[in-house]
């Protein structure tokens, strides 16, 4: 695994963070949940893509197609 994928995480969880707060202290917290939601299906999204690469590296390395 990449250093450089957690230090993406890194950033998108203190944007979100940072962003969660503004909604919530501006009374708007249905935006501050859909922000957070987003950010969490974009993190997601980016272990899943990692997860497919580590089946596809276990199945070459022990020959199973």
């Amino acid at each position: 695994m990449e250093v450089d994928l957690i230090f993406k995480i890194a950033a998108i969880g203190i944007i979100v963070a940072v962003l969660n707060q503004l909604l919530k202290r501006a009374e708007r917290d249905e935006q501050a949940m859909m922000t957070t939601l987003a950010g969490l299906i974009v993190v997601l999204m980016m272990i899943v893509n990692q997860i497919g690469n580590l089946f596809d590296t276990i199945k070459s390395v022990f020959g199973l197609y």
